[in-house]
């Protein structure tokens, strides 16, 4: 597949990219994606949250009411789960939810993504840009030249541009990563994506 290449005053130049078959033209593997997005998801969780058992929250140990006679239930602790402000049962605590993914199925997924984009005709190639200071005005107006304002948008770079990172992470609907950085979800979360020109050669060197 043949794209053009544009300025990003959202004029075309005279410049063609080539897609490359092993990246952008595989059979889609809908298992391996969902596999990789929860792994991504998985290492995103802090794994933090903790409740109170009955063993570990402060309380009196007092017998509440003696055992027979009341015509209610048996009560021994203030701290029993059936009262108000009493212990969790089978609360959450802390834990790690990260697990192994093989390498292969993570790039499988990646080439999955990416075809989807590339077959659906949501990538635009524009030239390599940078940006003196940061200034999320100056970013707003290359997504306004491809009527990319409302959809959301992922710009790969070919290297790290701190004063472009800064322009968009205001936007809410806009995310800027690096193409050796590009992860599986980032590329589905995308309605569109943006590539920069020499980007093409950091995916290539990432994933084949």
């Amino acid at each position: 597949m043949e794209l053009t290449v544009f300025k990003i005053d959202g004029s075309e130049s005279t410049k063609k990219v080539t897609l490359n078959d092993k990246i952008f033209n595989v059979e889609p593997n809908d298992h391996a994606i969902w596999l990789d997005v929860k792994h991504y998801l998985a290492n995103q969780r802090q794994g933090t949250h903790d409740t109170l058992e009955k063993s570990t929250m402060s309380g009196s140990t007092r017998k509440l009411k003696r055992q027979k006679g009341t015509g209610g239930a048996r009560a021994g602790s203030i701290k029993s789960p059936l009262f108000r402000g009493g212990a969790t049962i089978f609360g959450p605590h802390p834990r790690d939810y990260s697990f192994k993914l093989n390498k292969k199925i993570k790039k499988l997924a990646r080439f999955s993504a990416l075809t989807y984009k590339a077959k659906a005709g949501q990538i635009t190639v524009i030239e390599d840009f940078a940006f003196d200071a940061p200034k999320t005005k100056a970013y707003l107006e290359i997504l306004k030249n491809f009527d990319l304002v409302a959809p959301k948008t992922l710009l790969l770079t070919n290297e790290s541009n701190r004063n472009v990172y800064i322009s968009s992470r205001n936007l809410k609907r806009s995310k800027v990563v690096r193409a050796q950085d590009v992860n599986t979800y980032d590329v589905l979360n995308a309605s569109h994506l943006i590539i920069c020109e020499n980007s093409f050669s950091e995916l290539e060197k990432m994933l084949i």
